[in-house]
């Protein structure tokens, strides 16, 4: 069962993450996101940032460890992960890892309803998936060849093998769906022309 934390915001558990590793300033924690390409996984910006900063600083995960300024520039203030703060990442952490969390992909609502359309409808709509999904593919193998070969170790590229598997796997179940909608053996066909035999309300 998933723990009620004081931040909730997976920026939050990115920005711990880094900050076990050494102290920052908000524009450097902002950078490290983007270079790592956490992007891909966590949305964020510039004002979701510094939200989260005000969130785990109130909560106790951070606290200001200086505050200085160069020049003209504005003044910066160095974040550090306090104990408490370090020992809430490794239990968050450990907690995602460990507990499966129910979700609510759209793809599974809209095959909770696909029978409202036409067979044919659904099928043409599901083989337009599979395009996308094989182009989707193509592009994170081509970001995980490119990044070996640029001696990134796999290590840091786990959450992009990760999503291929979750694409092949989509794309397989897709295949299959698609094959049992076409298939008149599969007897799919008499349930499918019933839902739509149904009278409109009111009728």
């Amino acid at each position: 069962m998933a723990t009620k934390r004081k931040v909730g915001n997976l920026l939050a558990l990115a920005m711990m993450s880094y900050l076990s590793q050494q102290p920052m300033h908000r524009y450097d924690l902002g950078r490290t996101l983007r270079d790592h390409g956490d992007a891909r996984s966590i949305k964020f910006n510039h004002g979701s940032l510094y939200m989260v900063v005000g969130q785990l600083a109130r909560a106790g995960y951070i606290t200001e460890l200086e505050t200085g300024r160069a020049g003209q520039r504005p003044e910066r203030t160095i974040y550090g992960l306090t104990d408490s703060g370090r020992a809430e990442f490794r239990a968050w952490l450990a907690e995602l890892v460990t507990e499966p969390q129910h979700e609510y992909p759209h793809f599974v609502a809209a095959l909770s309803l696909i029978a409202a359309l036409p067979p044919d409808e659904a099928v043409r709509l599901l083989r337009q998936r599979l395009d996308r999904l094989r182009e989707e593919r193509a592009e994170i193998r081509g970001l995980i060849d490119t990044s070996l070969a640029q001696n990134v170790p796999e290590l840091f590229l786990v959450e992009e093998e990760y999503r291929l598997a979750v694409l092949d796997a989509e794309t397989s179940f897709v295949e299959e769906f698609t094959g049992k909608i076409t298939d008149p053996e599969t007897g799919w066909a008499p349930a499918w022309a019933q839902f739509h035999s149904q009278p409109a309300p009111g009728v």
